[in-house]
Protein backbone atom coordinates (compact mmCIF):
# COMPACT_ATOMS: atom_id res chain seq x y z
CA UNK A 1 0.00 0.00 0.00
CA UNK A 2 1.34 3.63 -0.82
CA UNK A 3 0.11 6.64 -0.30
CA UNK A 4 -0.49 9.63 -2.70
CA UNK A 5 3.38 10.48 -4.30
CA UNK A 6 2.10 12.90 -6.63
CA UNK A 7 -0.36 15.86 -7.72
CA UNK A 8 0.57 14.60 -11.27
CA UNK A 9 -1.89 12.58 -12.53
CA UNK A 10 -0.83 8.77 -13.08
CA UNK A 11 -2.32 8.44 -16.82
CA UNK A 12 -4.01 10.43 -19.22
CA UNK A 13 -7.43 10.13 -20.55
CA UNK A 14 -6.06 9.05 -23.78
CA UNK A 15 -4.73 5.85 -21.72
CA UNK A 16 -8.35 5.46 -20.15
CA UNK A 17 -10.62 5.60 -22.89
CA UNK A 18 -8.13 3.31 -24.80
CA UNK A 19 -8.08 0.91 -21.80
CA UNK A 20 -10.69 -2.96 -21.45
CA UNK A 21 -13.37 -2.91 -19.76
CA UNK A 22 -13.72 -6.23 -17.97
CA UNK A 23 -16.18 -7.43 -20.87
CA UNK A 24 -14.01 -6.57 -23.49
CA UNK A 25 -11.07 -7.62 -21.71
CA UNK A 26 -12.61 -11.22 -21.69
CA UNK A 27 -13.63 -10.76 -24.82
CA UNK A 28 -9.93 -10.39 -26.05
CA UNK A 29 -9.12 -13.11 -23.72
CA UNK A 30 -11.50 -15.65 -25.46
CA UNK A 31 -10.39 -14.50 -29.08
CA UNK A 32 -6.89 -14.74 -28.87
CA UNK A 33 -7.76 -17.80 -26.93
CA UNK A 34 -9.67 -19.43 -30.16
CA UNK A 35 -6.87 -18.90 -32.03
CA UNK A 36 -4.70 -20.89 -29.76
CA UNK A 37 -3.02 -17.42 -28.63
CA UNK A 38 -2.93 -15.34 -25.21
CA UNK A 39 -1.92 -11.84 -24.13
CA UNK A 40 1.47 -10.28 -24.13
CA UNK A 41 4.79 -10.43 -26.16
CA UNK A 42 5.43 -13.93 -25.26
CA UNK A 43 3.48 -16.73 -27.32
CA UNK A 44 4.27 -20.68 -26.62
CA UNK A 45 1.90 -23.34 -26.56
CA UNK A 46 2.61 -24.02 -22.36
CA UNK A 47 1.92 -20.38 -21.83
CA UNK A 48 -1.33 -20.71 -24.40
CA UNK A 49 -2.53 -23.90 -21.92
CA UNK A 50 -1.78 -21.89 -19.01
CA UNK A 51 -3.99 -19.38 -20.26
CA UNK A 52 -6.83 -21.47 -21.15
CA UNK A 53 -6.80 -23.06 -17.41
CA UNK A 54 -6.71 -19.20 -16.11
CA UNK A 55 -9.49 -18.10 -18.75
CA UNK A 56 -11.71 -21.55 -16.96
CA UNK A 57 -10.65 -20.13 -13.46
CA UNK A 58 -12.40 -16.62 -14.50
CA UNK A 59 -15.47 -18.18 -15.44
CA UNK A 60 -15.73 -20.01 -11.97
CA UNK A 61 -14.93 -17.03 -10.35
CA UNK A 62 -17.32 -14.78 -11.93
CA UNK A 63 -20.18 -17.20 -11.03
CA UNK A 64 -18.99 -17.83 -7.24
CA UNK A 65 -17.77 -14.73 -5.56
CA UNK A 66 -20.09 -13.97 -2.93
CA UNK A 67 -18.54 -10.74 -1.35
CA UNK A 68 -18.33 -9.96 2.00
CA UNK A 69 -20.95 -8.04 3.82
CA UNK A 70 -18.85 -5.46 5.91
CA UNK A 71 -17.10 -4.93 2.08
CA UNK A 72 -20.16 -4.55 0.75
CA UNK A 73 -21.22 -1.96 3.90
CA UNK A 74 -17.92 -0.12 2.93
CA UNK A 75 -18.61 0.23 -0.22
CA UNK A 76 -21.62 1.91 0.26
CA UNK A 77 -20.59 4.49 2.43
CA UNK A 78 -17.54 5.77 -0.34
CA UNK A 79 -18.08 9.14 -0.38
CA UNK A 80 -16.60 9.95 -3.50
CA UNK A 81 -15.67 8.04 -6.86
CA UNK A 82 -12.43 6.39 -7.60
CA UNK A 83 -11.08 4.79 -11.24
CA UNK A 84 -9.37 1.59 -10.44
CA UNK A 85 -6.67 0.86 -13.00
CA UNK A 86 -5.79 -2.88 -13.19
CA UNK A 87 -2.55 -3.82 -14.88
CA UNK A 88 -2.74 -7.42 -15.95
CA UNK A 89 -2.57 -10.58 -18.62
CA UNK A 90 -4.56 -12.88 -19.92
CA UNK A 91 -1.59 -15.41 -19.22
CA UNK A 92 -0.95 -14.70 -15.30
CA UNK A 93 -2.38 -16.79 -12.75
CA UNK A 94 -2.53 -14.64 -9.68
CA UNK A 95 -4.59 -12.37 -12.24
CA UNK A 96 -6.72 -15.22 -13.17
CA UNK A 97 -7.73 -15.16 -9.34
CA UNK A 98 -7.95 -11.94 -9.03
CA UNK A 99 -9.11 -9.56 -11.74
CA UNK A 100 -12.33 -11.29 -11.04
CA UNK A 101 -12.34 -10.18 -7.35
CA UNK A 102 -11.43 -6.79 -8.30
CA UNK A 103 -14.44 -6.49 -10.85
CA UNK A 104 -16.97 -7.73 -8.27
CA UNK A 105 -16.33 -5.31 -5.68
CA UNK A 106 -16.34 -2.26 -8.91
CA UNK A 107 -19.48 -3.78 -9.60
CA UNK A 108 -21.19 -3.63 -5.55
CA UNK A 109 -20.21 0.13 -5.90
CA UNK A 110 -23.33 1.53 -7.47
CA UNK A 111 -20.88 3.13 -9.59
CA UNK A 112 -18.45 4.72 -7.45
CA UNK A 113 -15.54 2.46 -8.63
CA UNK A 114 -15.10 2.17 -12.57
CA UNK A 115 -12.56 -0.57 -13.82
CA UNK A 116 -9.78 -0.19 -16.95
CA UNK A 117 -7.76 -3.07 -17.64
CA UNK A 118 -4.53 -2.50 -19.18
CA UNK A 119 -2.52 -4.96 -20.33
CA UNK A 120 1.14 -4.77 -18.75
CA UNK A 121 3.22 -5.51 -21.98
CA UNK A 122 1.61 -3.12 -23.64
CA UNK A 123 2.38 -0.58 -21.32
CA UNK A 124 5.78 -0.91 -19.26
CA UNK A 125 5.80 2.85 -18.75
CA UNK A 126 3.23 2.19 -16.46
CA UNK A 127 3.90 -1.12 -14.48
CA UNK A 128 7.84 0.17 -14.62
CA UNK A 129 6.14 2.75 -12.34
CA UNK A 130 4.62 -0.26 -9.82
CA UNK A 131 7.67 -2.70 -9.26
CA UNK A 132 7.21 -5.48 -6.74
CA UNK A 133 10.88 -6.02 -5.29
CA UNK A 134 12.36 -5.24 -8.98
CA UNK A 135 9.91 -7.06 -10.82
CA UNK A 136 7.15 -6.21 -13.14
CA UNK A 137 4.31 -8.64 -11.37
CA UNK A 138 0.90 -8.28 -12.11
CA UNK A 139 -2.19 -8.20 -11.57
CA UNK A 140 -1.54 -4.66 -10.02
CA UNK A 141 -4.10 -2.18 -8.84
CA UNK A 142 -3.55 1.59 -9.10
CA UNK A 143 -6.70 3.39 -7.39
CA UNK A 144 -7.31 6.94 -8.67
CA UNK A 145 -8.95 9.92 -8.00
CA UNK A 146 -11.80 10.02 -10.52
CA UNK A 147 -11.45 13.35 -11.12
CA UNK A 148 -7.53 14.37 -11.39
CA UNK A 149 -6.72 10.93 -12.15
CA UNK A 150 -3.66 11.46 -9.29
CA UNK A 151 -3.07 8.56 -6.65
CA UNK A 152 -4.74 7.28 -4.45
CA UNK A 153 -3.64 3.87 -3.51
CA UNK A 154 -2.01 0.58 -5.05
CA UNK A 155 -2.40 -2.80 -3.94
CA UNK A 156 -1.12 -6.21 -5.41
CA UNK A 157 0.27 -8.48 -7.10
CA UNK A 158 -1.51 -10.73 -4.63
CA UNK A 159 -2.58 -11.44 -1.07
CA UNK A 160 0.41 -11.03 1.50
CA UNK A 161 -0.70 -15.31 2.55
CA UNK A 162 -0.20 -15.91 -1.15
CA UNK A 163 2.51 -13.66 -1.32
CA UNK A 164 4.64 -15.07 1.11
CA UNK A 165 3.71 -18.42 -0.50
CA UNK A 166 5.25 -17.74 -3.74
CA UNK A 167 8.14 -16.06 -2.26
CA UNK A 168 8.55 -19.33 0.13
CA UNK A 169 8.41 -21.35 -3.30
CA UNK A 170 10.47 -19.11 -4.83
CA UNK A 171 12.93 -19.69 -2.35
CA UNK A 172 12.68 -23.38 -2.73
CA UNK A 173 13.25 -24.00 -5.84
CA UNK A 174 10.07 -26.13 -6.62
CA UNK A 175 9.36 -27.36 -10.27
CA UNK A 176 7.16 -25.37 -12.05
CA UNK A 177 4.52 -27.90 -11.74
CA UNK A 178 4.25 -27.87 -7.90
CA UNK A 179 4.64 -24.43 -7.36
CA UNK A 180 1.77 -24.04 -10.22
CA UNK A 181 -0.38 -26.55 -7.65
CA UNK A 182 0.18 -25.18 -4.49
CA UNK A 183 0.07 -21.49 -5.37
CA UNK A 184 -3.70 -22.16 -7.07
CA UNK A 185 -4.54 -25.23 -3.91
CA UNK A 186 -4.18 -21.77 -1.71
CA UNK A 187 -5.96 -19.72 -4.12
CA UNK A 188 -8.55 -22.64 -3.72
CA UNK A 189 -8.64 -23.20 -0.08
CA UNK A 190 -8.64 -19.32 0.50
CA UNK A 191 -11.94 -18.64 -1.95
CA UNK A 192 -11.13 -15.14 -2.63
CA UNK A 193 -11.17 -14.01 1.16
CA UNK A 194 -7.58 -13.02 1.75
CA UNK A 195 -8.00 -10.53 -1.15
CA UNK A 196 -11.28 -9.05 -0.44
CA UNK A 197 -10.37 -8.61 3.30
CA UNK A 198 -7.29 -6.26 1.75
CA UNK A 199 -9.50 -4.90 -0.65
CA UNK A 200 -11.60 -3.86 2.67
CA UNK A 201 -8.77 -2.62 4.15
CA UNK A 202 -7.93 -0.42 1.06
CA UNK A 203 -11.24 0.98 1.10
CA UNK A 204 -10.99 2.18 4.50
CA UNK A 205 -8.11 4.04 4.16
CA UNK A 206 -9.50 6.23 0.79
Amino acid sequence: MSEPISSVPVVDAGVLNGAYSYASYRQLIDELMAQNRTTGTTQTEELTQYARLNMQRMQRLDKTIQLLPELQAVLEQLARPYEWVVITEGWCGDAAQIVPVLEAVAQASGGKLTTRYVLRDENLDLIDRYLTNGSRSIPKLVVLHADKLTEAATWGPRPEPAHELFVRLKQEQVSHEDFVTQLHGWYAKDRTLSTQRELLALLQRL
